[in-house]
């Protein structure tokens, strides 16, 4: 069933991460019947957002990190994020809806097998860790006693040790075959990571009809196979969710997915 923009309103935004996670998350968004315009799978294209299917719903591609700013700040009203980024950012903004079960990953300390013989860093009350999250790492390391001092780095995190910045890095990790071809150890996880559903919450109260409607679908085809005699997706919410929506019982994300996260969810990840 087809979820029409509301008169006067222009279509949803959904924001996907670009990368490994868009070729894990699209055959989900295909089941639940979005199919994105030609030049979306056009890797000569330059265009940035694209028209679906879906008459009241448009797909905009940007970098990980900035798939949660773009719903935090309004500018989508849907996004798909690791956990990763939303413990990093922590924005009270959004709402994580639901896992989508794609993007498994997890988030842990490294360091080189220098450091690890020369002193125990949980013993320690000073380390230099270079890192995409440093928000993460402060907290991971004070809830230890140890001070951090964090170098940000936006990629090619492991170079840092073999180069003299630190002994030790935070950063995702999927099979550890990165971490061990440049001479470094895992030593602890910090968060299990996966993507999840995000929502930006004015939107899901100024327009929860239309946002209601797709998170019923995202959650129905979560886990589920498309079955061959039906239109995949639900329409509109239910009286349920329609309820929570008022009620403003929405199942909150941001502080889940941040500190709440890091406590209940410990161990995720995603190396690149």
């Amino acid at each position: 069933m087809t979820i029409e923009p509301t008169p006067a309103t222009d279509p949803l935004i959904m924001a996907l991460p670009n990368g490994r996670i868009l070729g894990e998350v699209m055959p989900l968004l295909r089941r639940i019947g979005i199919e994105p315009e030609p030049a979306f799978d056009d890797p000569a294209s330059r265009q940035l957002r694209f028209r679906t299917s879906e008459p009241g719903l448009d797909l905009i591609r940007v970098r990980s990190f900035d798939a949660a700013t773009f719903v935090a700040f309004g500018a989508a009203q849907l996004g798909v994020a690791g956990n990763d980024v939303l413990m990093e950012f922590d924005y009270s903004e959004i709402y994580a809806l639901l896992d989508l079960d794609v993007g498994h990953c997890r988030l842990a300390v490294a360091a080189t097998a220098d450091a690890l013989g020369q002193a125990d860093v949980r013993r320690s009350s000073h380390v230099r860790v270079a890192t995409k999250y440093p928000e993460v790492t402060r907290r991971h390391f004070a809830a230890r006693g140890i001070q951090a001092e964090c170098i940000k780095l936006n990629g090619a995190v492991e170079l840092a040790p073999r180069l003299g910045l630190c002994h030790h890095i935070v950063d995702l990790v999927q099979t550890g075959a990165t971490l061990e071809a440049n001479g470094l150890i895992e030593i602890e996880p910090i968060a299990e990571v996966s993507s999840r559903l995000i929502v930006n919450r004015p939107a899901l109260k100024t327009r929860p009809e239309e946002v209601g409607g797709w998170i019923e679908r995202f959650r129905e085809a979560v886990g589920c196979k498309p079955s061959p005699t039906q239109p995949p997706g639900l329409g509109p919410p239910s009286p349920a969710m329609r309820a929570r929506v008022k009620t403003g019982a929405a199942l909150p994300l941001s502080r889940t997915a941040g500190e709440g996260a890091e406590r209940s969810e410990a161990g995720e990840g995603r190396e690149r």
